[in-house]
């Protein structure tokens, strides 16, 4: 029981995940096992018998001939690079604490930064969508955030070259975090915060925010909603209230500041997600792997 819970929380080795997904065989072994969960059906025709070719990583299909590739309508689609390297680079991505730059997972993988740099974003496209999907609930500590270091001009909210977002973190009734969104918005307007209630908060929820005018939206939606007045600087970060959310945004940002030269706004909200999702599977390393590779195959992908 210990050494089953040792491995939920440390997940894999890297000896031990090379020994599950070191060859091109074990990991389109697994790819072929999530595609077709109960064999291999034809899209076609419907047939369920079908042949691997020995030239092409491609099964045609006994009734009809048609030959379909293993990796098509997936995120792996017309890639190049082997499976290995996939799962490598997921690997990294999904373990790495504080994220991996393009160049250190190039370095990694042995291919150019430029595509390392692709096949990070399309792997953060999976864990943005999966986070898409699931809402917060219960008690919700939620606030305002920035991406993007000094610039020169006006300061605070209105600042240039910065990428708002909210922060939400849904906490026990005896205030541990459970899971945590990160959500880029136009900026701190009720009509964006109408948005993010609306598609990523139970009705059930109870949300605690400072008294910054946008978080009216959330009375309005009917959830229930408490907002505190909290001052500024460092002792206002500290209150108990929002101790999980300002702690969550401390992380992020160190881990950012440490890894990363520049997030583009365009592509911050897979740089968040990605954090997110690390972040609520925190005690579920020792299945990263499988739930992403899951995932990666019933992901459409990228144009």
């Amino acid at each position: 029981m210990a050494s089953k819970l040792a491995f939920r929380v440390r997940g894999l080795s890297e000896s031990q995940f090379h020994e599950a997904y070191g060859s091109e065989e074990q990991c389109r072994a697994v790819v072929e096992k999530l595609r077709w969960p109960s064999g291999f059906v034809c899209p076609l025709c419907g047939g369920h018998e079908g042949k691997w070719l020995s030239t092409r990583p491609k099964i045609q299909c006994r009734t009809c001939r048609h030959q379909v590739s293993l990796t098509a309508g997936t995120i792996f689609h017309a890639t190049k690079l082997p499976l290995t390297s996939w799962f490598l680079g997921m690997w990294l991505i999904a373990t790495a604490k504080n994220g991996i730059s393009s160049v250190e997972l190039g370095r990694r993988l042995g291919i150019k930064q430029t595509n390392a740099w692709s096949l990070k974003q399309k792997i953060m496209a999976v864990m943005a969508g999966r986070e898409g999907k699931k809402r917060l609930v219960g008690r919700v500590e939620m606030d305002d955030a920035y991406l993007g270091g000094h610039r020169p001009g006006r300061r605070g909210r209105g600042a240039a070259g910065k990428q708002p977002f909210v922060a939400a973190v849904s906490t026990s009734d005896d205030r541990k975090p459970r899971k945590i969104k990160l959500l880029p918005v136009k900026g701190f307007r009720k009509k964006e915060i109408s948005r993010l209630v609306a598609l990523h908060l139970a009705s059930a929820s109870r949300l605690v925010t400072d008294r910054l005018n946008c978080w009216t939206a959330i009375d309005e939606a009917g959830l229930e909603h408490r907002a505190i007045v909290t001052g500024s600087g460092r002792q206002a970060a500290r209150w108990s209230p929002f101790k999980w959310v300002n702690t969550t945004l401390g992380n992020i940002k160190s881990a950012i500041t440490g890894t990363y030269r520049q997030i583009s706004p365009k592509h911050a909200g897979r740089y968040l997600a990605s954090f997110a999702w690390r972040y609520n599977r925190r005690f579920e390393l020792g299945t990263l792997i499988p739930r992403l590779v899951h995932s990666a195959v019933q992901t459409k992908p990228l144009p």
